[in-house]
């Protein structure tokens, strides 16, 4: 697949891997901050952004989508960012690819599977919210603002439709209004999506010391726990886990300076 993407500066490569309901759009500010010494791709990955849709969305594919991204623009060796989804490709891939990986940063996600933290998991919230994107009815919209009416109708945090709000375009030749995410197909895949890339899937590897890998955590956020570290030390022993203050799940854009120079300790 032919991913969409887009490049900033010149020097040794970085490649940025976006999150659910994430796309390039999210880290212009971050690749042009690390565009001073690096050459940064910024990828949507499939079924988000400009990036095509397809019926599958498993970690196999988008691992094989970003291999052959390196292939189409002769990328030997980079450094990978990866947020969230996106964390869990970039250790995927580096775990099949590890010559290609000058260096792991990985924000806010743990290899472990979150489905077993039942009820405290995000899968409800995902679930919740890719069913109300496959309900609302486009041809009645004349909005964004309506778009955010009726997802507040399923989604209380202003902050979520926010960022999903992002997601929403009007298509040039209908003129309706779209979702930029293939809410049906990552319906489908969201099991794997919030389990996959777990411990044992790396079991095979471990551990992994072939590449430095840093891990990013948002305090405020709940996704790597401090009972999460001692499982990612056995994954990756010399890793290191860098903490940000005030910071949720999306802490590249709630603290950018803190997460940019969380960045430069490896970069």
């Amino acid at each position: 697949m032919e991913l969409f993407f887009r490049k900033e500066g010149t020097g040794s490569p970085v490649v940025i891997i976006h999150g659910l309901y994430g796309s390039s759009d999210n880290w212009l500010s971050i690749g042009k901050r690390l565009s001073a010494k690096h050459t940064v791709y910024m990828i949507d990955q499939r079924n988000h952004g400009h990036s095509p849709f397809a019926n599958s969305h498993t970690f196999n594919d988008m691992r094989n989508d970003l291999e052959e991204f390196f292939d189409q623009h002769n990328i030997e060796k980079a450094t990978i960012i990866g947020h969230s989804m996106g964390g869990k490709v970039a250790m995927w891939f580096a775990a099949d690819f590890p010559d290609r990986i000058e260096k792991l940063v990985i924000a806010d996600i743990a290899p472990k599977n979150y489905l077993l933290l039942g009820n405290e998991s995000q899968f409800y919230l995902h679930q919740n919210i890719l069913l109300a994107m496959q309900e609302i009815d486009f041809s009645k919209i004349t909005s964004r603002a309506e778009v955010d009416d009726f997802m507040a109708q399923k989604i209380d945090d202003k902050r979520i439709r926010q960022f999903l709000l992002k997601n929403v375009e009007k298509e040039k030749t209908s003129h309706l209004f779209r979702w930029r995410v293939n809410a049906g197909v990552l319906y489908d895949h969201l099991d794997e999506i919030v389990s996959g890339v777990n411990k044992s899937w790396l079991d095979d590897r471990i551990p992994i010391t072939n590449y430095p890998v840093v891990f990013i955590r948002g305090l405020k956020s709940n996704y790597i726990l401090k009972e999460d570290e001692k499982m990612i030390r056995e994954i990756y022993p010399d890793t290191q886990i860098i903490d940000i203050p005030d910071a949720g799940h999306w802490l590249h854009a709630e603290k950018p300076e803190l997460f940019i120079k969380a960045v430069m300790v490896c970069c």
